[in-house]
């Protein structure tokens, strides 16, 4: 069954645009929970732009449903994820000074990294997942780093999905198939409306 946890961070970027606390971070968490979501989600960036990291820190006692951290896995950013303790840590390769996500892991390539990484959450019980693309290599070579799951990176489906949805869902119904034929949990997400 397919569940929905939203990502709060556009919230923080207009917060943080307007300075001081409107709109609130920490009510939009509840009104996610509270309208139906089953789960939220935030991505804290170094330069904090939108959910700044003591907002992950606030937003942790009030949650009542998955809580789910993305972000590249600096040091800093690890201690975040250790310190807090999601039900969640999604592992994103965009470097600190990206814009926005815009590509997954390529987990042979960077396979002994994830491992390293992955092993340190798994450590402490957090469950990881890993963004990545539709590449069926990647897919396969995702569970060799030992993650629970992948989340497949949506933007392409969203910018082809009006011109043609059966050729938009194709890679993404062979990803998911690859994926739990792997053993991986599937999430999905970015760029989606």
């Amino acid at each position: 069954m397919t569940k929905l946890s939203v990502n709060i961070n556009k919230v923080a970027t207009l917060r943080n645009s307007r300075g001081g606390d409107q709109p609130n971070v920490l009510k939009a968490a509840i009104d996610v929970q509270d309208y139906g979501a089953e789960g939220v989600t935030v991505h804290p960036r170094p330069d904090e732009r939108h959910i700044r990291y003591q907002d992950v820190i606030d937003i942790k006692p009030i949650i009542k449903t998955e809580f789910n951290i993305e972000g590249y896995p600096s040091t800093e950013f690890i201690d975040l994820v250790k310190k807090v303790k999601p039900n969640q840590v999604t592992l994103v390769p965009d470097p600190p000074e990206a814009l926005t996500s815009n590509s997954g892991w390529d987990t042979i390539k960077h396979r002994s990294f994830l491992q390293d990484v992955i092993a340190e959450f798994s450590e402490v019980g957090i469950r990881t997942s890993i963004f990545i693309d539709t590449d069926l290599d990647n897919i396969n070579n995702a569970a060799k780093t030992n993650a629970d799951r992948v989340e497949l990176y949506t933007e392409p489906y969203a910018a082809m999905y009006a011109k043609d949805r059966e050729a938009a869902i194709a890679p993404f119904v062979a990803a998911a198939e690859m994926a739990k034929k792997a053993g991986l949990k599937i999430n999905a997400g970015h760029d989606l409306s």
